[in-house]
């Protein structure tokens, strides 16, 4: 029997770390994931094993082949909409609605590179002639 689709919403800290791993990556095995995991959010192999199980039961990752004896995982659903819910929690939750004090805080710590202002301004254009 196919796993039941489950949204991404409301996922459990750890659990939506495993996914946007996944997402940012691609697919992953479990040492895979744990070793890209360990600087924020260090946990035993077992740990993520039990994580991809879940998520795999929730309909959110595949396992879609072999690496060795490893499975490879990969998600089963692209990540925007997850994303776009998220910034928008953090925007109404911390910012106070504010999208533009939402924006200046993600480069209060760094200037932005030449590339990331090249898209901004794209962005930005997109923006105005869609208003």
């Amino acid at each position: 029997m196919a796993p039941k689709a489950q949204s991404s919403d409301d996922l459990p800290d750890a659990e939506l770390d495993v996914l946007a791993f996944l997402w940012q990556h691609g697919s992953g095995t479990a040492a895979g994931i744990r070793a890209g995991l360990k600087s924020f959010r260090p946990m035993a192999h077992g740990s993520v094993v039990t994580l991809l199980k879940r998520l795999e039961e929730k309909g959110l990752v595949v396992a879609s082949g072999k690496q060795g004896k490893a499975f490879i995982y990969q998600p089963t659903r692209k990540p925007e909409p997850t994303y776009r819910r998220l910034v928008a929690q953090l925007r109404d939750r911390v910012f106070g609605g504010n999208a533009v004090s939402l924006v200046a805080s993600l480069f209060a710590g760094r200037s932005p590179r030449a590339d990331e202002l090249r898209e901004l301004r794209k962005l930005l254009d997109d923006l105005s002639k869609e208003k």
